[in-house]
C-alpha cells in the first residue's frame, strides 16, 4: 500500500503538497469514487486513479539535465507559443517539468524530471540546495558590494542573500561573478544586483547541487547519471536531518548540542542560601526621623580625607 499523494507525485502529477491540494479539492478519484482523505492509501497494482477524470499511470522516473538557451521558457505551457525548455526533449515520452526555473533572458542548467517528490525538495528554499551561477555585470563591483550580497539585500518580498560571491575576471567595462544561492525567487540575482547599481548582462546557471553543466552544448540534454542522483538524494537527506534537529531543539528549549538535554536551572527557593554579613549599626533599619528645616540648611556632608 502507498499513500495517494506519494503515488500521484511519482506519476509526475506534481509535488506531494500540490497533490494534497488536488485531493482536498475533490479532483482525484479512486476506482471512480471522488476522495478527499489526504491520508488515504492505495494499492498501485489494484486501484485505478484519475485526476480531473484523466487516468493516472505510474511512470518510470526519469531525470534529464538540459542546457537552456536564451529565449526559451521554463514553463510547460505558453499561450503565446514561444519556445519552451520542454521542447528540447521531444524524445522523452514521460511528462516532465523543470526543477528550478530560469527566466527567458537567462541560460544554463535545468533539471527536468517526473519525480515530483525529489523536485519539491530541490526547489524548496527550506532544504538549501545550492544553485551556482556565472553572472556578467556592468561595471566593477567593489568588495563592499559583494559583502552586501552576502549580508542581504531587501527586495519586495523581504531580505535575500547569497550564500557565496566571488569575483572571477573582468571583461571590458564589465565583470564576471560567481554567485551561489540557496533560494529561487523570481529574477533574484538580477534584482539584487540592480539594487547595488549593477545591471546583469548575462546570467548562466552552471550547477544545481552536485549536478554540473560542464560542456553540455546549448539546446542539448543528457541523462542525469546514477552517481549524480545518489549525490542529489544525499543532499536532500542531509538537509532533512538538519531541519529535524532544528525542530527538536526548538521543541525542547533546554536541549544542547553536546548532551541533547541540559539540566533545568533550579528554582530560586531551591538554591542553597549564601551566608549574609551583618549590616553595620548605622545601616540597621530603624525609625526614620525627618530633619528640621533649620538642620537641613546647615547640615553639610563630610568629605573623606584625601589619600595624599
Amino acid at each position: 500500500m502507498e499513500r495517494l499523494n506519494k503515488y500521484l507525485a511519482h506519476a509526475g502529477i506534481g509535488s506531494r503538497r500540490h497533490c494534497d491540494t488536488l485531493i482536498a479539492a475533490g479532483r482525484v478519484k479512486v476506482d471512480g469514487t471522488r476522495v478527499t482523505d489526504l491520508g488515504l492509501k492505495i494499492d498501485p497494482a489494484g486501484h485505478k486513479v484519475s485526476v480531473d477524470d484523466h487516468p493516472v499511470r505510474a511512470e518510470k522516473p526519469v531525470y534529464w539535465a538540459v542546457n537552456k538557451p536564451v529565449g526559451y521558457l521554463s514553463t510547460n505551457s505558453d499561450p503565446d507559443g514561444r519556445p519552451r525548455a520542454v521542447d528540447l526533449l521531444p524524445h522523452v515520452e514521460q511528462r516532465v517539468y523543470t526543477v528550478g526555473r530560469l527566466d527567458e533572458a537567462s541560460e544554463g542548467l535545468l533539471l527536468m524530471t517526473n519525480d515530483g517528490e525529489l523536485a519539491f525538495h530541490l526547489m524548496h528554499p527550506r532544504y538549501g540546495i545550492p544553485k551556482t551561477y556565472l553572472v556578467l555585470v556592468a561595471g566593477k563591483p567593489t568588495a563592499q558590494d559583494l559583502q552586501k550580497l552576502l549580508d542581504g539585500v531587501w527586495l519586495s518580498e523581504g531580505r535575500v542573500q547569497a550564500k557565496s560571491v566571488r569575483r572571477m575576471k573582468p571583461q571590458g567595462n564589465s565583470t564576471w561573478l560567481r554567485v551561489v544561492l540557496t533560494e529561487g525567487k523570481n529574477r533574484e540575482i538580477r534584482r539584487m544586483l540592480a539594487q547595488l547599481g549593477h545591471k546583469v548582462m548575462k546570467l548562466r546557471r552552471v550547477a544545481i547541487g552536485p549536478v554540473k553543466l560542464d560542456r553540455l552544448p546549448k539546446g542539448k540534454a543528457r541523462r542525469v547519471s546514477e552517481a549524480e542522483l545518489v549525490d542529489l538524494r544525499n543532499w536532500v537527506e542531509t538537509a532533512r536531518s538538519k531541519i529535524a534537529k532544528v525542530r527538536e531543539r526548538a521543541a525542547d528549549p533546554h536541549a544542547t548540542a553536546d548532551s541533547g538535554h541540559a539540566e533545568p536551572e533550579p528554582p530560586i527557593d531551591a538554591r542553597p542560601d549564601r551566608p549574609r554579613r551583618p549590616r553595620p549599626p548605622e545601616f540597621q533599619a530603624g525609625p526614620r526621623r525627618r530633619p528640621s528645616p533649620a538642620a537641613a540648611k546647615t547640615s553639610t556632608r563630610r568629605r573623606p580625607p584625601s589619600a595624599n
